[in-house]
C-alpha cells in the first residue's frame, strides 16, 4: 500500500532542499532517518518530519501496525518550485536596483512496504545484479 504526504509552502529553494532529498531517495526509511540527522543541511529538518508524517500515515491506515517493524520504502520523494516566490530589491551601483527572489518549494513523500510488487532499494538492486553474475559465471565454468 503507498501513502504519501506533503509539505507546502516550506521556505527554502528547491535546488537546495534536492540535495537532501537526492540522499535519501529509494532507501529504507530507518536508513533515512538516520542520514537526515546527520545531514548537516538546514532542509534535513523538515523533511525528516515530513517522513515521520508519511510512516504514521502507513501506520493509521494498516490498523496500527508498527512500521518500523515493516521495513517501509521510500518509493519517490518530488521537490517541486510550487512555492510562492517572495520578490525584493536590492540597491545596486549607480541608481539601479537588483531584484531578489526568495524561492520556496514543495515536497512530497511515497512510502511503500516491502512486500508490494515495485523493485527494490538501489542496494538491493546491486546485490541482485552481483548474484546473477556469480550464477551466469558458474554455469559457464560448468559448460567448459
Amino acid at each position: 500500500m503507498t501513502v504519501f504526504a506533503k509539505l507546502n509552502k516550506l521556505g527554502m529553494p528547491p535546488r537546495k532542499v534536492r540535495l537532501v532529498a537526492n540522499a535519501i531517495r529509494r532507501k529504507y526509511v530507518t536508513d533515512a532517518i538516520a542520514i537526515l540527522e546527520h545531514q548537516a543541511k538546514r532542509s534535513a529538518e523538515p523533511i525528516k518530519k515530513l517522513l515521520l508524517s508519511a510512516a504514521n500515515n502507513w501506520e493509521q491506515k494498516n490498523d496500527g501496525k508498527d512500521w518500523k517493524k515493516h521495513n517501509l520504502i521510500i518509493k519517490e520523494i518530488k521537490v517541486d518550485a510550487y512555492g510562492k516566490i517572495i520578490k525584493r530589491i536590492k540597491p545596486a551601483p549607480q541608481g539601479r536596483a537588483h531584484r531578489i527572489r526568495r524561492r520556496s518549494s514543495s515536497v512530497t513523500v511515497a512510502l511503500i512496504s516491502p512486500n508490494q510488487p515495485t523493485s527494490p532499494p538501489v542496494e538491493q538492486q546491486k546485490n541482485d545484479e552481483t548474484a546473477k553474475i556469480k550464477t551466469v559465471q558458474k554455469e559457464e565454468i560448468k559448460n567448459k
